[in-house]
C-alpha cells in the first residue's frame, strides 16, 4: 500500500464520515462521500458537499500523484474541475 496516494488513503479511511478537503487554491469545505474505492493504485469517490446540491467526484491523476475534485450541479450538462486536493482530515 506504500504506492497509494496518501491523500486518497486518508479520504478512504475517513469515509463515509464527513471529511474536510482543502484545495490548492486554499479553499476548504466538508464533503460526505457515499463511496470510495481503489482500483490498484487509482482512486475514485463520489459524494456531496455541505450546503450544495451538486454531485462531487474524486479521482487520482494519471500519474496517481494528485487527487482531483470534480463537480456536477443539477443544471450542468457535464463535470467541471474544482481543483486539486492538498489536505484531507476528519471533519468535526
Amino acid at each position: 500500500m506504500a504506492d497509494l496516494n496518501p491523500i486518497a488513503k486518508r479520504i478512504h479511511n475517513v469515509s463515509p464520515k464527513p471529511v474536510r478537503l482543502t484545495l490548492s487554491d486554499g479553499s476548504s469545505a466538508v464533503y460526505q462521500f457515499s463511496g470510495t474505492q481503489f482500483f490498484q493504485r487509482e482512486f475514485q469517490g463520489e459524494g456531496t458537499r455541505e450546503n450544495d446540491d451538486a454531485e462531487y467526484r474524486l479521482i487520482t491523476s494519471e500519474d496517481n500523484e494528485s487527487v482531483l475534485l470534480g463537480r456536477k450541479g443539477p443544471d450542468d450538462d457535464g463535470w467541471s474541475m474544482v481543483g486539486e486536493v492538498t489536505e484531507a482530515e476528519r471533519a468535526e
